[in-house]
């Protein structure tokens, strides 16, 4: 059968009519409740795998929120699925360890491109094309956080696949590689890494979506390792409002045209 015109979607487990229009991609499913609450009249729609789905509505539109698990791969499942039931405008809202010293814990970091230092996005675009998220939906995302009086910035984020290869680089049998590529994110003036950025950007290019992401700042190493302040956050709750308040605004806008 031809997955975009599978009834029940494979993996999200979610059919036609029970996802809205536009939806809030966390990676953790744990996430999901506390995003929802957020809506107007929230239902848990499903759970399988990773993927956990709420709809309720926002402005009188109806929207979800659904995890995506971590890394490119199981996000990129999440948004084909969602796009065979109609989604077309998508917020990511995840967490990030910063990079660029400026970028502290419990900053609002909103993604203006992303570096493809993963594997998903290759098997939709060749590495010349650049991970950029839809202009509108990041208008939406700067926009939201400064309403909402956030500490926030904006630029390029990088993705990787290996969590512990940011992490503990010198142990890798390609050390060599890591660390001298972070050396160079770290030049270019790259705010943060996560890890589902450039695939999502990827794929909403290929579907013909709206996509971009704003991220809660855990922590930040390369602070660490300066002798900067730093601490370690899990409060996503700003990051949260900023992309809720954000998705107001496009439907808000979408209703106007």
């Amino acid at each position: 059968m031809d997955e975009q015109s599978r009834e029940l979607q494979f993996h999200i487990q979610c059919a036609p009519g029970q996802v809205g229009k536009y939806c809030i991609l966390p990676g953790d499913p744990g996430r999901c409740q506390a995003i929802a609450q957020h809506f107007d009249a929230p239902v848990h729609v499903q759970t399988n795998r990773e993927y956990t789905t709420y709809t309720g509505t926002l402005l009188g539109e109806k929207v979800s929120v659904v995890s995506t698990g971590i890394g490119g791969p199981s996000a990129a499942i999440a948004m084909e699925e969602l796009c065979n039931l109609g989604c077309h405008t998508f917020v990511r809202v995840g967490t990030c360890g910063g990079i660029k010293l400026e970028v502290q814990s419990d900053d609002v970091v909103v993604a203006t491109g992303a570096v493809r230092m993963e594997g998903t996005s290759r098997e939709y675009a060749p590495i010349e094309w650049p991970a950029v998220p839809d202009f509108t939906v990041t208008q939406a995302l700067v926009q939201a956080a400064q309403n909402l009086g956030k500490p926030w910035h904006a630029g390029v984020v990088q993705c990787k696949d290996s969590f512990y290869g940011q992490h503990s680089p010198a142990r890798m049998p390609v050390s060599y590689e890591l660390e001298q590529k972070w050396e160079a994110w770290k030049r270019l003036g790259v705010l943060a890494s996560e890890m589902e950025s450039a695939a999502l950007f990827a794929v909403a290019a290929a579907r013909g979506v709206r996509c971009g992401s704003v991220f809660h700042v855990i922590w930040n190493q390369e602070r660490e390792k300066a002798g900067l302040d730093q601490k370690e956050s899990h409060d996503t709750s700003a990051a949260i409002e900023v992309g809720v308040e954000a998705l107001k605004l496009l439907i808000q806008q979408d209703q106007t045209m």
